[in-house]
């Protein structure tokens, strides 16, 4: 039986509720709601998250989770392709960042872990007179990688 917009609303009780084609509501002892849809590629069964209720209403989430069967008729992973997307934009976004950029927001994460204010200031008197006036403005090493 297939879920409706009223049922997914009023569901409260644990566990895992098939709406059709391996979609399926989770509800957590908790109460949380969250989409998954199973499926089994290359014998193996797998579980893949699509979205909290919050965020993505039934229709939307029949919606990813035909994107991904499709995926799966053409014989790609939708898990792997959903990490490849995150690293193309994880390297896209290194790639956008400038050396000093880069020395600045390591300076930030790492100011707390020098044993004075001195080292400190050191490290970054050091960066601002010898590396950044040469290669301050220039973009990661990633940008050169293809």
């Amino acid at each position: 039986m297939s879920l409706s917009v009223r049922r997914v609303r009023n569901l409260s009780q644990p566990g895992r509720h098939l709406d059709a084609a391996g979609l399926y509501l989770q509800v957590t002892p908790s109460g949380a709601k969250s989409w998954l849809l199973r499926f089994t590629l290359n014998g193996r069964e797998r579980a893949m998250g699509l979205g909290p209720v919050r965020d993505f209403t039934l229709d939307e989430a029949r919606q990813r989770a035909r994107a991904a069967r499709q995926l799966l008729h053409d014989g790609i992973d939708p898990l792997a392709e959903r990490v490849a997307r995150r690293t193309q934009r994880t390297v896209a976004a290194a790639k956008a960042v400038t050396f000093e950029e880069a020395t600045d927001q390591y300076y930030e994460a790492n100011s707390g872990r020098w044993k004075n204010a001195k080292h400190a200031a050191q490290f970054l008197s050091t960066l601002r007179t010898y590396a950044r006036p040469i290669i301050g403005k220039l973009r990661s090493a990633l940008s050169t990688c293809r």
